[in-house]
């Protein structure tokens, strides 16, 4: 971990902070403010950023790489709920918001680097920020809808129409992906997916 002002490609992060969806909209003395509270983590494939089941929750801000939001039950099984890269967000705040634990891991699907805080003190730069606030919120609920949508999508499409609503939804995803990632989101197993690609079916 490092900050910002002490990392070797600070200015390359400070693009890259720019160019967030949360983030883009903030002033420079703002995002000034924020800087000196975000850390720099550069995670392996596989890494588990924020653990299924805890309190001590943390805001990311992706800037390279992909991370996944996943449940797991007690024999393992496990869902994917959404996937996140470049110029996107993770959080657990609604759990935080509740005061309940995090439903949900987030993991590193490849190799990724993110800049957090934690969230308490996201929250509290928020409060600040009346406007940041508003957005963030937006973006929070948005990200639940999709959720939603997805998990809905599961139930009412087959497989082919599964495949090609998330290659109309998120095109920039869909080769960078591990293909048995790309399965399990889409509640395949990757050889369904590469049989529906051999047979032009997607």
């Amino acid at each position: 971990m490092s900050s910002i002002e002490n990392h070797p490609e600070k200015n390359v992060i400070r693009v890259q902070l720019t160019q967030n969806a949360v983030l883009s909209d903030l002033t420079d003395a703002e995002r000034k403010e924020l800087e000196q509270l975000l850390v720099v983590v550069d995670c392996p494939k596989g890494d588990f950023l924020l653990h299924q089941g805890v309190h001590d929750m943390e805001q990311y801000f992706v800037l390279d790489g992909i991370l996944k939001r996943v449940v797991s039950n007690d024999q393992a099984k496990e869902m994917i709920l959404r996937f996140s890269d470049e110029r996107d967000m993770e959080t657990s705040y609604a759990a935080w918001r509740l005061g309940s634990p995090t439903p949900y891991s987030i993991v590193s699907v490849t190799k990724a680097r993110v800049a957090k805080l934690p969230l308490p003190q996201w929250v509290a730069f928020m409060d600040k920020h009346p406007s940041i606030k508003a957005s963030f919120e937006y973006s929070v609920m948005r990200l639940m809808s999709e959720i939603m949508a997805h998990t809905i999508t599961l139930h009412l499409l087959d497989a082919p129409g599964r495949v090609n609503r998330f290659m109309r939804k998120q095109p920039e995803l869909f080769e960078r992906l591990p293909k048995k990632e790309l399965a399990s989101y889409l509640n395949l197993s990757a050889e369904t997916l590469s049989r529906l690609k051999q047979k032009g079916k997607i």
